[in-house]
């Protein structure tokens, strides 16, 4: 948890550094009609093909609602520093509510998405060169255990968070961008996101998902699979299955889900920052 926390804690400092640096968009200057009278097509009475922008950065979020949206109707296919799966993120606007095969459907995808199993092995590496749990010992069946234990805690917490509690609640799991105000207003509004979500009838709601679901995780993960009390090399190593333990996973993994809010409201912006830095015929479009 400690891991996952500094990593992403990192990320949230990548976001404010990107944001600094991100100047207010500037209007594209139409064409003036003297340089545009200079040239004649030859097929007058045919009608140009229509041309994109250049100088208009891509809206991720757009390009992937108009494309049909991800894979579930009412998400999208985007995807946070272009890898991590940001399924559930959307605009603001009226959306049908997800049916409670889709909350389940779009949170396996994002769950199982091919990223996600090197991502679990680089923490059971990290964990095992810790000696974390020391009761699963050193060698690959060790190994195999703690990827094991990590791929729980990331699929419980996913799926009670994302899909049991708000299937159960009726509530909507969805992110949606703020897409107003400046920085401090929208991080403000992203760490609200914690106790601040929708129903599916779209009214403003306690965010009992969240809370419930983390908490639900913590225990499951305290009490079920990770490891006993027990002796190894002949001293004795206690159980993390303690309340204050259980206490300080949940407190950990609502730190974790705080920054994901915060980095999912501004990644479009990074993403437009990325996509003008790259594209050189934005870059020459002054």
């Amino acid at each position: 948890m400690f891991i996952k926390f500094v990593v992403k804690l990192a990320a949230c400092l990548a976001v404010a550094c990107t944001l600094s640096s991100i100047s207010p968009a500037q209007q594209t200057t139409p064409a003036s009609s003297d340089s545009s009278a200079q040239t004649q097509p030859q097929d007058a009475g045919k009608p140009a093909p229509a041309q994109s922008d250049p100088a208009q950065p891509a809206d991720p979020i757009k390009d992937a609602q108009e494309a049909g949206q991800g894979k579930v109707a009412g998400t999208s296919n985007d995807r946070l520093f272009y890898t991590l799966p940001n399924f559930l993120s959307v605009k603001q606007q009226q959306l049908p509510p997800l049916p409670v095969k889709d909350k389940f459907k779009v949170v396996a995808l994002g769950n199982f998405d091919f990223i996600q199993y090197p991502w679990w092995g680089l923490i059971s590496a990290i964990s095992q060169a810790e000696n974390s749990e020391p009761q699963f010992g050193q060698g690959w069946a060790a190994f195999g255990k703690r990827y094991g234990t990590t791929a729980g805690d990331s699929s419980v917490e996913n799926f009670m968070v994302g899909a049991v509690f708000p299937s159960i609640l009726r509530q909507d799991p969805r992110f949606y961008y703020s897409e107003e105000g400046g920085i401090p207003y929208r991080i403000g509004y992203a760490v609200s996101r914690m106790v601040i979500t929708r129903s599916d009838s779209g009214h403003r709601q306690f965010n009992y998902s969240e809370i419930f679901g983390a908490a639900t995780a913590a225990v499951v993960s305290d009490y079920t699979y990770h490891p006993k009390s027990t002796y190894v090399n002949g001293k004795f190593v206690p159980s993390d299955r303690t309340i204050s333990n259980t206490a300080i996973v949940f407190g950990t993994q609502l730190g974790l889900d705080t920054i994901t809010y915060v980095v999912k409201e501004f990644w479009p912006d990074i993403h437009r920052k990325l996509s003008h830095k790259h594209n050189p015929d934005t870059a020459n479009a002054r």
